[in-house]
């Protein structure tokens, strides 16, 4: 059989609106109310600032570990913006900022960095899944859900969030290829940090964008610039018009960066460097998109003051709130109770060890 030449799509499209500065390019500009874009605005401050205290709370020993979002905040709300209140949303687990914006509450997220039952609930309940820790499995849930509402000819589509990292796994292969085969109306989002906790970017794949994987799949795949919230809502609008028109999944790639540590158990100096996170620092989204806003005459100096303002007393409440109602929640020891018929004498320690500090801290607390 001679050798012959299988024609097949092999350019992919880079999406960038904004610039560093802010500086829009007209004809790619998308249309978009007023009032979204100053609530998408606020929503990134939020998020930022929600991620600071969330940082000074795990410092102060006030929640457990968790995977702060500072960086990211353009690729989360960009993308969620551009999906209805009825679609469904399938986080991984650094997406805070897409489920406040879905309605979860500031406080449902501490009491669940808490290690609270309460908050793995769906809040509000609806079409937003809790987080999913386990690098990848979102994936094949989110092409579950899409294909269900294929199947019941519903019109819905599936928002799916993952990192790099997760392109490595397998889940990430069976997704793809199951959505593709049978047009899911799925649209995963890869969030390009740059970093899976330690592993760059350059020792995660040899191939030169994230988004080119698509076309093994036989789906389309586009580039934005992840800190450019207007081309993640434009790239995610596009798709979202395909799915629900029934041509099924798309893959678009938001090359971002974390601006903090992958969780607070890790120390980012230890593998990447000073000069590396301030040249990402300069394409911050959130500077990026006030400027844009301000250039729009949308935002004044006043009214950015405002905003932060009334963020910072959300932020105060919500910790306020989640710590009143944690004192009122059930007991910590509960979990260990039902993992082993007989419990194990490491984890009889831990219970033990645990039992005393929580003694010792009722104690200091009511001798404050």
């Amino acid at each position: 059989m001679p050798r012959t030449t299988i024609t097949i799509a092999d350019q992919i499209v880079a999406l960038s609106i904004l610039d560093a500065k802010g500086g829009v390019d007209k004809q790619l500009e998308p249309s978009m109310p007023d009032d979204l874009l100053l609530a998408l605005y606020r929503a990134m401050v939020l998020g930022r600032r929600f991620d600071e205290r969330l940082l000074a709370l795990q410092r102060q020993g006030r929640i457990g570990t968790f995977p702060p979002i500072s960086g990211q905040e353009a690729a989360h709300l960009g993308a969620v913006a551009a999906i209805q209140e009825d679609d469904w949303m399938v986080p991984a687990f650094r997406e805070t900022a897409a489920e406040i914006w879905r309605g979860r509450s500031l406080e449902s997220v501490i009491i669940g960095l808490n290690g609270y039952n309460e908050a793995a609930s769906l809040d509000p309940p609806g079409t937003t899944l809790p987080v999913s820790v386990p690098v990848g499995s979102q994936m094949l849930h989110a092409v579950g859900i899409g294909w269900a509402a294929r199947y019941r000819r519903e019109d819905k589509v599936v928002l799916t969030f993952f990192g790099d990292g997760a392109t490595s796994e397998g889940d990430f292969h069976e997704a793809m290829n199951f959505a593709a085969v049978f047009q899911a109306p799925v649209i995963f989002l890869c969030q390009n940090n740059q970093w899976a906790i330690s592993i760059p970017r350059s020792k995660q794949t040899r191939s030169q964008t994230m988004a080119q994987k698509a076309v093994a799949y036989g789906m389309p795949g586009i580039q934005v610039d992840g800190n450019d919230v207007l081309a993640v809502y434009s790239a995610v609008a596009e798709a979202v018009e395909r799915a629900r028109a029934g041509q099924g999944p798309t893959l678009v790639e938001c090359v971002t960066y974390r601006l903090m540590m992958h969780t607070t158990a890790d120390d980012p100096r230890r593998y990447r460097t000073d000069e590396e996170l301030e040249a990402w620092k300069a394409k911050d989204p959130i500077p990026r998109f006030e400027a844009y806003l301000q250039a729009k005459k949308l935002l004044t100096k006043k009214k950015i003051a405002a905003i932060g303002e009334a963020v910072q007393a959300q932020i105060q409440a919500a910790v306020d709130n989640a710590e009143a109602q944690m004192k009122t929640m059930g007991d910590p020891l509960d979990m260990f109770a039902h993992a082993y018929a007989e419990t194990p004498p490491h984890l009889a320690a831990q219970k033990e060890e645990l039992a005393a500090e929580l003694a010792a801290a009722g104690k200091e607390g009511a001798d404050g």
